[in-house]
């Protein structure tokens, strides 16, 4: 807590137990109620003005205590809440079970901070869900190893396909690199194993990422996100 203080952080996090998936659901329990012995020590750190501090919901894959702990937590009282323990090995489908456990028992007017997720479709889903804030590894890691999200579908740049292929990354998409380098020049450097290949897939990854948050953005705007999704 005091790092993060010092470090002026926007947001705050308290520390959590996050379990490893799959657990039994008295494991759960256990680790549940340290997570939330250390939210109300956390609750208590003074913060610099401006900082908020969300609590973490947890709970593993057992929708009882996902809701249990997201009650708590709002007795304890927050400026947000985040849902976190997810993505670690269970489906889609159970997932998207716990989000939607986790925000039932939640304000509808704080905010909703899902850890870790994730794909273009889960984050659209998770929105559908009730969710305004998202953090994942996936377009810097993808991009590293050569994997690029485009409009129409993954492209696997180091693919043989793409060796002679004049097109940009993704034709729909007006970011640095598909501007400016071919499909071919990208793979060249991947299997050249040149550092820029990790650069200008990262940046086209997260470009494809922070675009598609504005279209969801704008579609909840415009009234027409159920279009979008």
């Amino acid at each position: 807590m005091q790092v993060q203080r010092d470090l002026g952080s926007d947001f705050v996090m308290v520390l959590d137990d996050c379990p490893e998936y799959p657990i039994t659901e008295e494991q759960a329990k256990r680790s549940l109620d340290t997570t939330h012995r250390w939210a109300e020590r956390c609750r208590k750190f003074p913060l610099q003005s401006g900082q908020a501090l969300l609590g973490i919901v947890q709970g593993s894959t057992f929708p009882k205590l996902r809701q249990e702990s997201a009650r708590t937590l709002v007795q304890i009282g927050f400026d947000g809440y985040a849902i976190g323990g997810l993505s670690l090995g269970e489906s889609k489908e159970l997932k998207s079970e716990m989000v939607e456990a986790a925000i039932s028992e939640l304000p509808d007017t704080s905010v909703h901070y899902l850890m870790g997720v994730g794909t273009p479709e889960d984050i659209v889903r998770a929105v559908d869900q009730g969710v305004d804030l998202f953090d994942c590894v996936l377009p810097t890691r993808n991009a590293r190893n050569g994997y690029l999200f485009t409009s129409k579908g993954p492209v696997i740049i180091k693919q043989s396909r793409y060796r002679t292929d004049p097109l940009p990354i993704d034709p729909d998409c007006e970011c640095y690199v598909c501007k400016n380098f071919s499909r071919a020049y990208l793979r060249h450097l991947f299997m050249a194993g040149e550092i820029n290949a990790a650069i200008l897939n990262t940046y086209h990854n997260v470009h494809h990422y922070m675009r598609l948050m504005e279209r969801i953005r704008q579609s909840i705007t415009d009234d027409n996100f159920a279009s979008l999704r």
